[in-house]
Parts: C-alpha cells; structure tokens; sequence
C-alpha cells in the first residue's frame, strides 16, 4: 500500500488498532465516575454499585487468561470481531437493564470482551516486522488514551443524558470499528494446533520457557504497582491538608498522565534502537526520580503535579520497551506470552493497590512513598541484572 510505513502494515491499520484497543478497554471504566449516579437511579447502596467496577476489573483477568490466548489458535481478526461483537451485545445490556444483578453480569462480561485490545496488541506485534517499538507504542497509546479519557466522556454523558448513555454510545462506536476491522486488517493465520486445555498449559508454560520473561514480568508487576498504589493513595493525600481538593480537582491529573500517554510512540522508537535493557532501567529511575520529588516537596502541588507526568512517562516508557521485547521472544506464541506478561502486570497493580491503602492507613503519605521506593528499588535491582544476566549467572 502507498502509505505504508513498513512492509506489510498501512498507516491506517494501526490507527484502526490503537481506536479498536482504546474503545475496548474504555468500556471498564466508564463506570467509575458514576457511581453515585448509579446508586441514586437504581436505588443500591454505594457498597451495592460499588462492585460493578471490580466485576469488569475481574472479567478483564478472566478474558485475558481464558481467551487471549486463544490468539495463538484462532484466526486474530476473527477472535477480535468475536470479542467486540459479544462486547456491543453487553453494553447495550449495560444500557438498557435498570436491575442490578443484571448490571453485574453486563460488567463482568464487559470486562471479559474489554480484553479484545489485548487480542489487538499481539497482533500488531506480530506484524510488525519492523520498527517493532514504533507500531507497539502506537497501539498502547491508543489504549492507554482510552483508559484516561473514559472517565470525563462518561462523565460528561452522565450529567447530559444519564449514566447508562455512554453505554449505547459506545455501543455504536465499536460497531463502527468492527466494520473497520472486518475491511482493513489482515487475517492471520494459526500458529498452535493444539487443544484449548492444552493451549492453557502452553501458556502457563511460557514463564517457565523465557528467563527474559519472567524478569520483565516481576519488573512490569512492581513498577505498575507502584502506578496503581499512587493513583489510589493521592486521592487521600490531596483531600487532606495542606489541599484540601475535591475530587473535580484531583481529577485533572488524569489530563497530566496523558501527556505521558501520548509521549508512548517516542518512547517505542526509542526501543526500536540501542539496549532495550538499558531503557527499562533508565525508564525506572525516571520514576525513581518523580517519588524523590515527591518526597523532597510533599506539600508543594505544582511539584505533585509535575512528579505525576514524569512519573507516567517513565510507566508507559517501561512498559513500551518490555512489551517491545518480549514479543521478539517467540513470534508464534505472541499471544501466550502477552497473557503471562498481563497477567503479571494486573497482579502488580493490585497488590500495589492493596499495599498502599493499608500503608496509607497506618503511616499516612510518608509511608506510601517509602513503599514506592522499596518496590522500586526492587524493580531496578532486577532491571541491572536483565542488562548483563549472564555475568550473575543467569540465562
């Protein structure tokens, strides 16, 4: 095609990746900013509707253990307009059922068919045969811009129609994408023959299978619960004094992160060069740095505020260089390997969680950034091993 940028893969191909990546994964987290709208329209406690976002967070680990893989057996193309298919069937459900049961399975199948962007980035790896970086950090910035701006379209749909209009309004855009997908990206073909019991095995199998894999696993799972523990714990820190910030206030840091969002195809090409090991490590210390400051100026907002761009640059460099990498392990079982790797990382991110509530609870902020250090020191201990694995003795 004349306005391909690699051989095999258009300009527009990758564009309607990262959109179909972004919509997919938007569809969890149109929930968050709405609660209170929920609790009052269907009449539940806050405790009630506050399960709807841990069910699509569950159907999200679910998809993304039972059906990714299933990437490296079926047809992508195919397992994608499947996915999104059934994902337009639950949030038009999402949209029109006014019980709340109802409303747990729409969610928890959302987050199911959500993982369709995690079908989408091993098929963007794979055929990418170069400028790997490059097109991998196109489509994760597509996903990630998805997950940042859900929450102030939703939120913004919620005020004007209701909260369930966002439902059907993504219901038709993702329809549009399915026409997209079915006329523009290629099929490609199987790569694992096996039965799905034994395609389960293959995968688990990975971890075992790449030394590589596991040490960019446990750096993903630490860094991004590191992420996740920070966008969790800075709500109760800014509530409080010296802010004293509502929540619209705090908010628009989610238009900071995106800075770091959009900084995720740079990034890309930057693995695409030099060390990718030596990126990882450089990316960590810059995340290192945003906690220092952090430290340094607790009570100073313009410097919170700033330690949060850095901070998301140096996530999504991290993980643009590790995705870049570990899908040259094996291009046969991208998909596999995508869902250890995932899986991994969504661990992290809920145990980073979970760590820093309880550090929040019983230490206050200085504890929370004690806790970012140790996890990060962690992370760059084995990112110094991953440069030179062979002169401590490892694969």
């Amino acid at each position: 095609m004349e306005n391909s940028i690699q051989k095999g893969l258009s300009r527009l191909q990758i564009l309607i990746m990262a959109i179909t990546a972004g919509v997919s994964v938007a569809s969890l987290y149109y929930v968050q900013p709405t609660l209170d709208e929920v609790s009052k329209s269907l009449h539940k406690s806050e405790n009630e509707v506050g399960l709807l976002p841990a069910l699509a967070q569950a159907g999200y680990g679910l998809g993304l253990f039972s059906i990714t893989p299933y990437g490296d057996k079926m047809n992508r193309k195919k397992l994608i307009l499947l996915m999104l298919f059934v994902l337009v069937l639950a949030l038009f459900g999402m949209a029109l059922i006014h019980n709340l049961y109802g409303i747990y399975l729409m969610s928890l199948i959302i987050g199911a068919m959500g993982a369709a962007a995690q079908v989408v980035m091993p098929m963007a790896a794979t055929l990418a045969t170069e400028n790997k970086g490059k097109i991998v950090g196109m489509v994760f910035t597509g996903l990630l811009s998805g997950i940042l701006l859900a929450r102030v379209v939703s939120g913004y749909s919620a005020r004007l129609w209701g909260w369930q209009s966002i439902y059907m309004i993504s219901a038709f855009v993702i329809m549009v994408m399915m026409v997209l997908v079915y006329f523009t990206l290629p099929n490609v073909g199987t790569q694992f023959s096996g039965t799905y019991g034994e395609l389960l095995k293959s995968t688990i199998a990975q971890y075992k299978r790449f030394p590589k894999l596991r040490r960019l696993s446990i750096i993903g799972a630490l860094v991004f619960g590191v992420f996740c523990s920070f966008w969790t714990t800075i709500t109760f820190h800014l509530t409080g004094e010296p802010f004293f910030l509502k929540s619209d206030k705090i908010g628009l840091l989610g238009i900071v992160a995106l800075g770091g969002a959009l900084l995720a195809p740079v990034v890309g090409r930057m693995a695409d060069k030099g060390s990718p090991a030596r990126g990882i490590l450089y990316s960590i210390l810059v995340v290192v740095a945003s906690v220092i400051l952090m430290m340094v100026f607790p009570s100073n907002i313009w410097m919170i505020v700033f330690s949060v761009f850095i901070m998301d640059v140096g996530v999504q460099a991290m993980q643009i260089t590790n995705i870049a990498t570990i899908y040259t392990l094996d291009e046969s079982a991208n998909s596999r390997i995508n869902t250890v790797y995932m899986t991994c990382y969504f661990i992290g991110g809920a145990l980073g969680t979970v760590l820093g509530v309880n550090c929040w609870h019983y230490g206050g902020w200085n504890f929370v950034l004690i806790q970012f250090m140790v996890l990060l020191v962690a992370a760059v201990c084995i990112a110094v091993v991953n440069i030179n694995p062979e002169k401590y003795k490892l694969r």
